[in-house]
């Protein structure tokens, strides 16, 4: 269950979501012989602004199902307010990067600044001895004592990306009792237990954006950031104006539909968007084969043990992307990352998740894209 050793039972803090997994943890977390407290955190200023129904994960309903989780468990259970820090923290850095033209990922900023940083402080204080959840990661005790965290076994639903952002300390008080088990199986151990959250579907997108409209979102709040007149989408090759746009953060790099250009390349295939320009408002769009890179820059790294100076192993650029082959070298906060193979429609904002075989290394936040035998188009922009 976690590479934590120590004289006795721990006093634990389960994290319940109101979903299976985090149900299912905190069961096992129980059956290991931990003194387990359930706690759900309200993570909205006004609930019925974030998803509702079985795809949420910090609703109302949510946190009635956590707390009939944790009845049957048998365990008490409490409502952590973490509104206000969740909404600086996670929405506002979301709608921050947005407008610099960034693609953020708010799970990742979520999981360092909300579940293994506020939580775990709090628990802490109180007297815990570790938070528990319900992600797919396993977590190993090295041989020099350190926690390693690697990814799930299975494969699928393995979670190890967005757990990227922790350090040392974090995993050190952390257990992910699911790590080992396929998600079916503990679909059928919920039912098992009569946890009635057994087929309760996985949520999905964003919490906060309550009817899974990013670009809508981001409009009703950003408009008002936006240049009154909108901006320019522009042909990569030619410089032709080819439409114009209310605001940048309706888009982000790769994305293929809705640029509203009216009109496909004079080739006749697709374009993409290349780069986002938020000061002159200016959306290059243009060919797929432009979007591909071999060569990031990347600062804030977050590493999860003692930082990697070079490394050859891979990297992870998306929550369900594939594994890259890559050289990182790591400068202080740079990390310069060598692909190995092309990747394509990376945007700057983005995570670059490193990897040693399985064991997560650490994170860094992508700030420059480009390639090997000449600029990217966002290098080519600026």
């Amino acid at each position: 269950m976690t590479a934590h050793t120590g004289p006795g039972p721990l006093r634990v803090v389960a994290a319940m979501s109101g979903g299976v997994d985090s149900a299912v943890a905190a069961a096992r977390a129980v059956e290991a012989g931990h003194e387990v407290t359930g706690i759900h955190l309200a993570l909205s200023r006004n609930p019925a602004s974030y998803r509702s129904g079985a795809r949420g994960c910090c609703t109302v309903e949510d946190a009635n199902d956590a707390r009939r989780a944790a009845d049957v468990i048998g365990i008490p259970f409490y409502v952590w307010d973490l509104s206000e820090r969740f909404h600086a923290d996670v929405v506002e850095d979301f709608m921050d990067e947005y407008a610099a033209g960034r693609t953020p990922n708010p799970c990742l900023r979520c999981n360092e600044k909300i579940k293994f940083e506020a939580v775990l402080e709090r628990s802490l204080a109180l007297g815990f001895d570790a938070v528990a959840t319900g992600h797919y990661a396993q977590l190993r005790r090295a041989g020099d004592g350190t926690v390693e965290m690697h990814r799930a076994e299975d494969h699928g639903k393995d979670q190890s990306y967005v757990l990227g952002v922790l350090d040392q300390r974090q995993l050190a008080h952390s257990l992910f009792p699911l790590g080992d088990t396929p998600k079916a199986k503990v679909r059928t151990e919920a039912a098992e237990r009569g946890l009635l959250v057994a087929d309760k579907p996985d949520s999905h997108d964003i919490c906060f954006v309550a009817d899974g409209d990013n670009a809508g979102w981001l409009r009703e709040k950003l408009g008002e950031r936006a240049p009154n007149d909108g901006g320019d989408i522009v042909d990569d090759a030619t410089g032709e104006v080819l439409g114009r746009h209310d605001g940048t953060y309706g888009f982000t790099v790769g994305q293929r539909k809705g640029l509203r250009i009216g009109r496909p390349a004079p080739d006749g295939r697709p374009r993409f968007v290349l780069d986002i320009e938020p000061v002159s408002g200016t959306v290059t769009v243009g060919p797929h084969e432009r979007l591909a890179v071999d060569r990031l820059t990347c600062t804030h790294p977050r590493w999860c043990g003692a930082a990697p100076g070079l490394l050859r192993g891979t990297v992870q650029l998306r929550a369900h992307g594939a594994e890259l082959p890559a050289v990182v070298r790591v400068d202080g906060d740079r990390v310069e990352v060598e692909l190995l193979e092309p990747a394509y429609g990376i945007a700057p904002g983005q995570t670059a998740v490193v990897y040693d075989g399985t064991r997560v290394v650490g994170s860094a936040t992508i700030d420059r894209t480009g390639t090997a035998a000449g600029a990217s188009p966002q290098e080519e922009q600026r």
